[in-house]
């Protein structure tokens, strides 16, 4: 699965641009601001319906306009080259928002969850290691989310349910009293959602170590041990007593305080925690490595090669990583499919490209201005 066309109009920096890529390694090199970021956000946004960066849809419209619109044609089967996907997402000002899939509408966004798997590889991702628990939660459900769809239902219905027992719990606050019957009608509800949810978390950080530990000694040429351990109350007590448990708290707080939207991931490196006592060069090559784990399991279980979006990831890499990496990806066809690489140095990129021969297309982004 590669992305052979892409048309942006108003997004971002892009008042009106259009490519079309090679389906194995792009690079996309231009000065700090050019739009480099932008236009690997653009794809990611086709592909998982939002930005990578923007919480917000109406954030990506340029200034002083009123909507922006992306259109891609992805090739789904190097076998049929007339078989595409045409994707179209548009976002106005009056905040609607159309994701359609060859001339149709979706009814629900979330069908298009997982069509078109993609992993990002950014400089913000020292969130992850540097933040509390919803980052390391986020991108473990934008992971799951792709490769199960089962997952994802659960998990809207579940953090619907929440909304609703959170709301409830606050009403109960303002109206000085309770009601344990009415608050058992969400609670029965998202005993069996959580309990799904934990298990298939559980299930797929217990693949990700391994893989996490290869990829991590491959880039590092490092033999520190390194582990991310997924945290849940659900690990040692049944859901049901928790959420039994804590009542009088959620009564006190107005919110539901335990479950498995307070989980977490924990990174560790020799057994000591990543995010104390990692080098910054040993935090860069543990993000690299989990994102780069979680793309071959997403590989694995849809069969799918994800599109590889890595975005100004050199800048704080020696040139000894930056060759390990791009041998790990760029240098594997078999293993990695369509690849972009920004990066604000051409003739860096392009030499270590030269070196591995590795075959690419180079896009200089300069004429795109805010």
């Amino acid at each position: 699965m590669y992305l052979r066309d892409l048309r942006l109009t108003q997004f971002k920096n892009y008042q009106s641009a259009a490519f079309a890529f090679s389906a194995t390694v792009n690079l996309v090199v231009g000065l700090n601001g050019s739009g480099k970021t932008n236009l690997l956000d653009s794809i990611y946004c086709l592909c998982a319906c939002k930005s990578y960066f923007n919480h917000s849809d109406s954030q990506n419209i340029q200034h002083q306009t009123q909507f922006f619109r992306l259109e891609g044609n992805f090739l789904l089967n190097p076998n049929a080259p007339t078989d595409t996907e045409n994707i179209v997402f548009t976002y106005t000002s009056a905040k609607k928002k159309d994701f359609l899939r060859n001339q149709t509408a979706y009814e629900k966004l979330s069908e298009h969850i997982g069509l078109l798997p993609v992993v990002m590889i950014a400089p913000d991702d020292v969130e992850l290691i540097k933040e509390g628990s919803e980052p390391r939660r986020k991108m473990l459900d934008t992971t799951l989310s792709q490769l199960d769809r089962d997952y994802l239902n659960a998990l809207i219905k579940y953090n619907r349910l929440l909304l609703n027992r959170n709301a409830l719990l606050k009403q109960f606050a303002e109206r000085n009293e309770f009601n344990a019957t009415l608050l058992d009608t969400y609670t029965v509800q998202m005993i069996p959602l959580g309990n799904q949810i934990h298990q298939k978390r559980q299930a797929f950080c217990h693949e990700l170590t391994p893989i996490l530990q290869q990829y991590y000694e491959r880039l590092s040429n490092g033999s520190e041990e390194v582990n991310c351990t997924y945290k849940s109350g659900l690990n040692d007590t049944d859901f049901a007593q928790i959420l039994a448990q804590n009542i009088a708290t959620d009564r006190q707080q107005q919110r539901t305080t335990e479950g498995i939207h307070r989980d977490d991931l924990v990174f560790s490196i020799s057994q000591y925690p990543l995010k104390k006592y990692g080098s910054q060069g040993q935090q860069k090559s543990f993000l690299i490595a989990l994102k780069l784990a979680i793309y071959e399991l997403i590989a694995q279980h849809t069969q799918i090669k994800p599109i590889l979006l890595l975005d100004d990831i050199f800048d704080k890499l020696d040139e000894q990583r930056i060759e390990q990496l791009l041998q790990v990806t760029a240098c594997q066809p078999q293993k990695f499919g369509q690849i972009f690489i920004s990066d604000t140095q051409q003739a860096r990129i392009t030499a270590i490209c030269a070196k591995f021969g590795i075959e690419n297309k180079t896009f200089l982004i300069v004429n795109y201005k805010l």
